[in-house]
């Protein structure tokens, strides 16, 4: 039991640091790089695919991972 509960908290903190992350990144406006496709069909309909941001995150993880497994 003591072990999930360990796993639980390491959880919630990975967690509130991708919250924090995209909090500072929404700020920042990468929220709304090139590429982002809006289609808004009627006025309480709005979609939005962010694939600039897509392939940002893609990038950026697929470093870090690299990174992190050559270790």
């Amino acid at each position: 039991m003591e072990t999930a509960g360990k796993a639980l908290l390491a959880a919630a903190a990975v967690l509130l640091v991708l919250g924090l992350g995209a909090l500072l990144l929404a700020r920042l406006g990468v929220d709304r790089l090139p590429g982002t496709i809006r289609w808004k069909p009627s006025e309480n309909t709005s979609v939005t695919i962010p694939i600039g941001l897509m392939v940002v995150v893609s990038i950026v993880g697929t470093i870090v991972l690299n990174i992190l497994i050559r270790r």
